[in-house]
């Protein structure tokens, strides 16, 4: 009976999400860089056409992802229109009406990353906290969650250093995950997790609470390509002043330039000519957007490091509890799930889309208490 189902108009909420593509302005947009990307000229510039090269992937994407949510709302749709037709239906849209949920929710996480490091690939690394055996066991056992995480993904993952415990498990681990979006996405996960479970090593079959640390990075690369838009720059002309000769203090050969996005400014009047002083000042100019680049990067990286946590009880993110009862607690965003066992599979969809509508609402709270089990 379709009463057990939403109406098409609910149905239809899910797809909803399609409106911020706006897929009108995403073509006229993708147009324009098709019309770059065939000029010869590009392609003897890496710096032009990776940056062209990777817009376009983008843009199709979201174009692609658009047309999809169209499609399966429009199918949605029609499954009930034959329902009140009197066909039955109900196998389809048991099956639709999830699947449109999911993708919608994935989509939704996308939507959700706009940092400038969110699309680049992530870092991973893993640490036990103290406890031996039983710590190093939970190491591993996140270590493949997001190995499994991305997989279900398509993301390509690299180890990078591996230690091995003593008996069991990692002492450390570090993997790099490829893939669009994988720091965005990943980014939420840095801090401590808290297992608690029967210990596998203890023969009276305690329970056992253990700590891990996951630290995840952005994986930038060291070479800073400095594109200067010419839109960005303002050239100013001026008179040059002092000493220099009669034609020097005659002409405005004297050249500034401003960088309009960071408020740089350099300026050259040491030659006659005011090509010269321009070439001179755009060489200026190229050395500190150099300059802005490296302290942006150091800045993240401070950044990264100052989130890092002690490994130990009361500083963890989220609680994986297998006894006394099932359920994976993300302390911050209050998510929980269930069924553990599929979280620690690499179901963590629930988590990362709990922690960037947090994170777009205005930040993370610090976690909340958590009672021991």
């Amino acid at each position: 009976m379709i009463s057990n189902f939403p109406t098409p108009r609910s149905a239809r909420k899910y797809a909803n999400c399609g409106s911020i593509f706006d897929a009108p302005r995403l073509k006229s947009e993708l147009a324009t860089v098709e019309q770059k990307i065939s000029d010869p000229s590009v392609w003897a510039d890496a710096a032009r056409s990776q940056p062209l090269m990777r817009e376009r992937k983008r843009l199709e994407t979201l174009i692609a992802d658009d047309a999809e949510l169209a499609r399966r709302s429009d199918d949605i749709d029609a499954y009930f229109e034959l329902a009140r037709e009197g066909e039955n239906t109900e196998p389809d849209l048991t099956r639709e009406i999830p699947a449109l949920v999911e993708f919608a929710d994935a989509l939704e996480s996308k939507t959700m990353l706009s940092s400038d490091t969110d699309p680049l690939n992530a870092i991973v690394t893993v640490h036990p906290g103290a406890g031996g055996t039983e710590s190093q066991d939970w190491a591993e056992m996140l270590m493949r969650m997001y190995i499994r995480w991305a997989e279900r993904q398509g993301f390509k993952v690299e180890i990078n250093e591996i230690q091995d415990g003593d008996e069991a498990g990692i002492k450390s681990a570090t993997f790099t995950i490829t893939g669009d979006f994988a720091f965005g996405l990943l980014s939420g996960e840095t801090g401590v997790h808290r297992l608690v479970r029967i210990s596998p090593f203890d023969s009276a079959k305690r329970r056992h609470t253990s700590f891990a640390s996951v630290f995840v990075s952005p994986e930038i690369d060291d070479t800073i390509v400095i594109d200067i838009k010419p839109e960005d720059l303002r050239i100013d002309t001026y008179r040059s002043g002092g000493k220099g000769g009669q034609h020097v203090n005659t002409t405005d050969s004297a050249v500034r330039i401003t960088h309009i996005p960071t408020g740089l400014v350099t300026g050259c009047q040491n030659e006659r000519s005011q090509h010269k002083n321009k070439d001179r000042a755009m060489k200026m100019m190229r050395s500190k957007l150099y300059e802005y680049e490296l302290d942006k990067k150091k800045a993240i990286s401070r950044k990264l490091e100052d989130s890092k946590l002690d490994i130990k009880f009361g500083s963890q993110i989220r609680s994986y509890v297998l006894q006394p009862y099932r359920m994976a607690k993300d302390l911050r965003t209050r998510v929980e799930v269930g069924d553990v066992d599929k979280v620690l599979d690499g179901a963590l969809e629930p988590f990362i889309r709990g922690y960037l509508r947090m994170r777009r609402e205005g930040g993370i709270p610090a976690p909340i208490a958590d009672d021991e089990d």
